[in-house]
């Protein structure tokens, strides 16, 4: 994204993404909410009424940037919450 002038490390960003519909029943490992889980159970009962409910992440890890200050060209150390995906339900 042309931020490499800037942004000193890391030399790249994977943020990872989660996809794909929960179907109907739900399996225990998909980390479900209360709230995916009625909207499955609706779907499955009346499909044109909501859609299913889709895969979002779990759960997130923070990143550390190491980067050129714009207005002092000094270097900082900043960590960013909540960044990369490791978790999918």
């Amino acid at each position: 994204v042309g931020w490499d002038d800037w942004i000193v490390a890391p030399p790249g960003y994977d943020a990872y993404y989660c996809h794909g519909e929960c179907s109907y029943p739900l399996a225990e490992h998909m980390n479900t909410t209360n709230h995916a889980i009625i909207q499955t159970i609706v779907n499955s009962v009346n499909p044109s009424s909501v859609p299913k409910a889709c895969c979002v992440p779990t759960s997130l890890n923070s990143i550390s940037m190491l980067y050129l200050d714009d207005d002092d060209k000094k270097v900082v150390l900043k960590n960013y919450k909540e960044m990369t995906v490791v978790g999918c339900g």
